[in-house]
């Protein structure tokens, strides 16, 4: 008996002297927290879309109290979380460069085909594992909503065999883009006044046989842009929208008009 206390009492030495070193080393060794971090915390959206370039929001919000980011990187939040967290810093609130999704395809049920019957699950990510989906176009969308799933405000959903992004909606945080098992959908500024509604990288021939939307590659939306805002690129045009002024006159020029006005 006398040795199972004595067992005891070590066990109970040991650990309250472990426990004081805890104590000690928390007292002496913690890092200070800034309190800015928590406040500009409380002031983003909690999306976690990783728009402003860091991991998630708690990342951002270390960042800026670091003087390491600036206050304006936080996209859903737009200009009103950008103002507040420029007064938690004390620094003159920055405007937001407000963005918006835009699906790179028009590939609609009567635009292209399929060639196989799916049945797996409805998800673009089983889908575009087997042959790449069943559409006969590759590079299109293949309409199961994995994007409207994930998007946080309700903007997105499948009209035709085609995601639709709601432009009233969408607040740019890219959470779909990055769900896009096809990379069809980019974020753009929300001020875009034209987007290209196609991602087919095949010569303009075979890619009008797939679909009748497609881009052809022929240049005419080049040759007329002065601003030289967009070019053709593997077989379909990319618009460099640093340089587009909005004259839309790509869109005017397009023959396939795979070059859409966008309509707020």
């Amino acid at each position: 008996m006398t040795g199972i206390l004595i067992a005891f009492a070590v066990v109970a030495v040991i650990g309250l002297i472990c426990a004081v070193l805890l104590a000690l080393a928390a007292h002496f060794l913690s890092v200070p927290e800034d309190e800015n971090v928590q406040q500009i915390r409380d002031c983003l959206p909690g999306a976690n879309c990783g728009a402003c370039g860091y991991a998630g929001c708690d990342e951002y919000a270390k960042a800026v109290a670091a003087g390491e980011a600036a206050t304006n990187l936080c996209i859903p939040g737009a200009d009103a979380v950008a103002a507040e967290v420029a007064g938690i810093m004390g620094t003159e609130a920055m405007d937001v460069v407000e963005m918006i999704a835009h699906v790179r395809c028009n590939g609609t049920c009567t635009a292209t085909d399929t060639f196989a019957d799916y049945q797996g699950i409805r998800s673009c990510a089983a889908m575009s594992m087997i042959y790449g989906g069943p559409n006969v176009c590759k590079y299109g969308c293949l309409g199961c909503g994995d994007c409207a799933a994930v998007c946080p405000n309700d903007a997105i959903c499948v009209i035709d065999g085609v995601a639709r992004i709601n432009a009233k909606k969408c607040i740019g945080c890219g959470l779909c883009a990055k769900n896009c098992p096809k990379g069809i959908i980019e974020i753009i500024p929300q001020i875009s006044t034209v987007a290209v509604a196609c991602s087919n990288l095949e010569k303009g021939a075979v890619a009008r046989k797939k679909c009748k939307n497609a881009c052809i590659g022929c240049k005419k939306c080049e040759l007329g842009c002065e601003q030289k805002a967009i070019t053709v690129q593997n077989n379909v045009a990319v618009i460099d929208y640093d340089k587009c002024n909005g004259c839309n006159k790509c869109a005017e020029n397009c023959p396939t008009k795979c070059i859409k006005t966008l309509v707020g």
